[in-house]
């Protein structure tokens, strides 16, 4: 049985940080059990979608995850039993060692940690309550839990120069084990940098820091993310919890974001999906598409026809690839197909005249 991975939603926070556009919000969350339960209630409803396919990967996201209660991770974990990668996200402020300990011991595997800034400046006009110390002791505990240790950081910041960047990325190179994620400040509450800068900064990204694996993700390699990985690839998923997503083949599914509402939802029916739609064969080779043009390695004409049933040709505009060819955008591979490290800063630009339709 082709195996899948499960994303699960927690959608809590301490506080919500001025530039998060995410389904989280601040609060406790209420019982752990009463969660399990829900949980566990709509995972059985997909279950019965997806008989017999064992689970690869699971992905704790929010929200912050850290602070679910292990108990509620456990209950989890034993339910899905997944054979691989348990990664689960968390903030320097919701990682104590115990904490860390009770994660771990439920099987827990990767720590992926939302740091956002090196310096405490910065930190505070994000609106993050954890300072730079907070933050590599928070990565020091991590370290001494878990096989694997990632890091995010968000770049553009406000009053943010190049040079300022690339002396952080040296930093955050030292610090890393093996994975970080570089994510462009995107919010129109802060001012964004001028075009020059942010080009400057993108490129610092791919060529003074880990090898990019996908435009935002560097990663030594066997460190890569082996959940979004797969998705990126086009690999089926679960999305459990208040706004989740998931795709089971062409079938898109879009869970109720309130959580009091997903929940009351689970209860009557189930499972929280707000949305169930059937894509067409080309939307969602379309997805696939631009999913794998985010990839260094591009896309894979041999995965791509498994997935969509369609052939990389029949997705793509051969008028617009030769052009974009000729202008060094795109390159063509033993596998397939990918973007140039020029075409890179173009991407969304360069995806939209490549596609068909």
């Amino acid at each position: 049985m082709i195996p899948l991975g499960v994303y699960i939603h927690w959608p809590y926070c301490r506080t919500k940080c001025r530039y998060c556009d995410f389904n989280s919000r601040p609060g406790e969350g209420g019982d752990w059990a009463d969660w399990l339960t829900a949980y566990r209630t709509e995972w059985a409803w997909f279950r019965a979608l997806c008989p017999g396919r064992p689970v690869d990967t699971v992905f704790f996201g929010g929200g912050t995850p850290s602070l679910m209660d292990p108990r509620l991770i456990a209950g989890l974990l034993e339910t899905l039993a997944p054979r691989g990668e348990v990664s689960l996200e968390a903030n320097p402020t919701s990682a104590d060692q115990a904490r860390f300990r009770d994660f771990r011991a439920a099987g827990v595997t990767r720590l992926s940690l939302g740091i956002q800034a090196l310096n405490d400046s910065d930190l505070a006009v994000l609106g993050r309550t954890h300072s730079t110390r907070d933050a590599t002791a928070a990565l020091d505990r991590g370290r001494s839990c878990f096989e694997r240790v990632s890091f995010d950081l968000i770049w553009g910041r406000p009053g943010q120069t190049p040079a300022g960047w690339e002396a952080e990325l040296k930093q955050a190179t030292a610090l890393a084990d093996g994975h970080l994620s570089l994510y462009q400040l995107d919010s129109p509450v802060f001012p964004t940098p001028s075009d020059d800068d942010a080009l400057a900064m993108f490129a610092a990204c791919h060529g003074q820091t880990l090898p990019g694996y996908e435009i935002s993700n560097f990663a030594r390699p066997g460190q890569e993310c082996r959940h979004n990985l797969d998705i990126w690839q086009g690999a089926d998923y679960i999305g459990l919890g208040p706004g989740a997503h998931g795709r089971l083949g062409r079938r898109a599914f879009h869970q109720i974001a309130n959580p009091e509402r997903w929940r009351a939802a689970v209860a009557r029916a189930g499972h929280g999906s707000v949305g169930d739609d059937t894509l067409t064969q080309g939307q969602r080779a379309a997805e696939i598409a631009m999913l794998g043009l985010r990839l260094t390695e591009g896309l894979n004409a041999a995965r791509f026809g498994a997935v969509t049933g369609l052939a990389l040709s029949d997705a793509i505009d051969p008028g617009q690839q030769a052009l974009l060819t000729a202008d060094g955008l795109i390159e063509t591979t033993a596998a397939g197909l990918r973007v140039t490290p020029r075409g890179r800063v173009l991407l969304n630009a360069v995806t939209a005249r490549l596609l068909v339709g």
